[in-house]
């Protein structure tokens, strides 16, 4: 990002945190729920590898070539997933596709104009295609907001409240809501500091 190092630390922390809950997800219920964590584990540490400030680690040019792959192969397994099950593998499609379009951008950035999508370089420099960029932007716009609203909590019909979260209402099932509105939100600050 333009700004200090610290913003940069912090995504990095928040994706990283987001995959080691996934990792521990996936000791727990079924293969689905195992596949789902596994790959928002992998989009998880993906992200904070790539939000690393460049103070730290200057990656390699070809390290963006290395990540367009990897996320291209995470992204053919999500649209496996997706036509077999649909729901929530499409989003992992697009969180996939997404992580390769970052990669890619940041491989066709000329080497003073940023070189890690956490930090782009001077004012104005600007990777990727913008149109592209603006519907990723609009879809997790859409997608924090809406992942947000769901932990809102509303009155029941009994005057008391509870969490609206579309899983099984467990304190484990609002950490996954948590989980993925923290990975939309990086998401979103990278794709603005490409």
């Amino acid at each position: 990002m333009h700004g200090p190092a610290l913003s940069g630390w912090l995504l990095v922390a928040l994706c990283a945190a987001s995959g080691a809950y996934c990792l521990l997800r996936m000791r727990a219920g079924g293969a689905a729920e195992r596949g789902a964590a596994g790959s928002e584990a992998v989009m998880g540490f993906g992200m904070a590898a790539m939000a690393l400030p460049a103070a730290v680690l200057t990656p390699p040019e070809w390290s963006w070539v290395l990540y367009a792959g990897v996320f291209g192969l995470a992204a053919l397994h999500g649209l496996v997933a997706a036509v077999r099950h649909g729901g929530h593998h499409l989003h992992h499609l697009v969180g996939s596709l997404a992580m390769v379009y970052m990669a890619l951008a940041m491989a066709a950035a000329p080497a003073g104009a940023g070189g890690h999508a956490g930090h782009g370089g001077a004012a104005g420099a600007s990777g990727g295609i913008p149109v592209l960029t603006g519907v990723l932007l609009a879809y997790y716009g859409v997608y924090v907001l809406r992942s947000g609203a769901r932990l809102v909590p509303v009155a029941a019909a009994t005057g008391a409240a509870r969490i609206r979260t579309g899983t099984t209402g467990t304190a484990a099932g609002e950490l996954t809501l948590v989980c993925r509105l923290s990975m939309g939100l990086a998401m979103l600050a990278m794709l603005l500091a490409l």
